[in-house]
């Protein structure tokens, strides 16, 4: 057989083999993608109420235990603390850390695993993120795939964005959930939910924590009590008021006498005032709180989650407190720690200032 008549026989016999070798098409083969080395990514905030160790710890294994059947080997971690996932990568100090490490081309992995997705992205989050992987040639292995994530693949494409969708409905159902817990407690226990106490009151313990686990674990609640020292000048300020003084005559006597204001009395509380004086503006807050009755009052002020950058969205956003609507704040039915002011001297101390706004334009 010659072999003009061999070539012809081969083409006969298998035509679309030799054409596909010539086009220079290879046939996909079966099998597992291999992971390599890896990063790993996970985060843990306060709103999760998590121990951050234990909370890297199982992302960690979750991670471990997914990538090692591909042949993966973790060779550097990157863990967020206190670090809420509506903050944009750029900007949680970890995450930042990792996407700038992209650029080093001895880094020491090429891809990239987490332990939950819906820790680490937010809303679009991922569709802003992964191109920035594949650019520099990072492959990305996420839990509730199964496996690496395939930019060309639109049900993985479709299942990263309910990934992200999730995680913002979960952050939102928990501060819902938290929320709706401490206005519980606050309306029928009084309970002192933190932060620092007010002037004219110290914190105090209040016995074991009612929930028999965090008991068992020695939390304990707390409480408001007067403080001896500065007590009485809280019913002061508020005597001065009703007797037909301002906000600045109050001040100026205050100073005048030698008392310390406030962040001079407790400057490890306010490292960021100056502590050089009563203010106008600290015996207006004085006067503004209800709290001094002995009730306890709860959300007055309400964190707002506002665009760092109105102009670029993918930049994230930024907590401020405003001031909330008379209707979201909760106050106990009954009375919650010793008062400094009676209700009816509170009570006449804000209809004079409603009265002065009203003929200065301002509350004075």
């Amino acid at each position: 057989m010659t072999t003009e008549q061999a070539t012809q026989a081969t083409l006969t016999a298998d035509p679309w083999a030799e054409f596909d070798e010539l086009l220079g098409r290879i046939a996909i083969t079966s099998g597992h993608a291999t992971a390599g080395k890896l990063a790993f990514y996970g985060r843990c905030s306060t709103e999760d109420n998590q121990d951050p160790v234990s909370s890297r710890a199982w992302q960690l294994g979750i991670a471990r235990r997914f990538v090692e059947p591909f042949g993966g080997d973790i060779a550097a971690e990157f863990f967020d603390l206190g670090q809420s996932r509506s903050v944009s990568w750029d900007r949680r100090p970890e995450a930042s850390r990792l996407l700038g490490a992209l650029k080093n081309e001895g880094r020491g992995w090429s891809a990239l695993v987490v332990g939950e997705g819906t820790r680490c992205w937010l809303g679009n989050q991922f569709s802003l993120i992964a191109p920035r992987l594949a650019s520099y040639g990072v492959a990305l292995w996420v839990p509730e795939l199964g496996g690496r994530y395939d930019a060309h693949n639109p049900s993985h494409k479709m299942l990263m964005t309910l990934l992200g969708g999730m995680s913002e409905s979960e952050r939102q159902h928990v501060q819902i959930r938290v929320r709706a817990a401490m206005d519980a407690q606050v309306a029928n226990e009084g309970r002192h939910q933190g932060g620092r106490p007010p002037y004219g009151y110290v914190v105090i313990d209040a016995g074991p924590h009612p929930n028999p686990r965090k008991a068992a674990e020695g939390y304990h609640l707390r409480a408001l009590s007067i403080d001896p020292r500065t007590g009485h000048i809280v019913q002061r300020i508020f005597k001065e008021y009703l007797a037909g003084s301002g906000y600045l005559a109050i001040a100026r006597t205050l100073n005048r006498d030698a008392i310390p204001c406030p962040s001079a009395q407790r400057p490890e509380q306010n490292r960021h005032r100056r502590g050089d004086g009563w203010q106008p503006s600290t015996v207006r807050a004085i006067l503004d709180n209800p709290r001094y009755t002995g009730y306890a009052v709860f959300g007055r002020w309400k964190r707002h989650e506002m665009l760092m950058n109105p102009d670029d969205v993918a930049a994230g956003t930024v907590m401020r407190f405003k001031r909330a609507p008379a209707e979201n704040v909760v106050r106990s039915h009954h009375i919650a720690h010793p008062p400094l002011i009676s209700v009816t001297d509170f009570t006449a101390v804000h209809r004079m200032r409603t009265n002065k706004s009203h003929a200065f334009g301002t509350l004075r």
